[in-house]
């Protein structure tokens, strides 16, 4: 079974994954290095990449929402479609798309989508994609 994502609030967060968070933000905008930014904001090194992968902002707006993620997945005759099929169904709306070749059987995929407003279901369409046979790996690497 996939991963499952939830959207809590701030203050049910734990403190070391909200010093991540703000970890990430100043790498972000000052350009500092990982040491630098943990120092910072009072974390370890190991904490910031323990969590760096579990934890992002979530931000609501009214164009809907993007995101990128990256998989792997069985050279398999009409797997991609699948994949791409299953986006469709959820109202996403694919914007970049880049598939290696298959190396011993399993070509990776990084795919960016839109999630159209109002009718688009996110959490879903993530679910749908992890259960699919042939799929492995899938990881959230950003939302927008």
């Amino acid at each position: 079974m996939g991963e499952k994502y939830y959207v809590v609030r701030e203050k049910a967060v734990p403190e070391v994954l909200l010093k991540v968070l703000e970890a990430k933000r100043i790498m972000d905008s000052r350009e500092l290095t990982v040491q630098q930014a943990t120092e910072e904001v009072g974390i370890s090194r190991s904490s910031f990449y323990k969590y760096q992968d579990d934890i992002f902002p979530f931000h609501d707006n009214a164009k809907g929402k993007t995101i990128t993620f990256i998989l792997q997945m069985d050279d398999e005759p009409g797997l991609l479609s699948d994949v791409l099929r299953t986006i469709a169904a959820y109202h996403g709306n694919i914007l970049t798309i880049h598939q290696s070749i298959p190396i011993n059987g399993v070509a990776t995929l990084t795919i960016s989508v839109d999630i159209a407003p109002e009718v688009g279901d996110a959490s879903a369409m993530v679910e749908h994609i992890e259960a699919r046979s042939g799929v492995h790996d899938f990881k959230i690497l950003g939302r927008e």
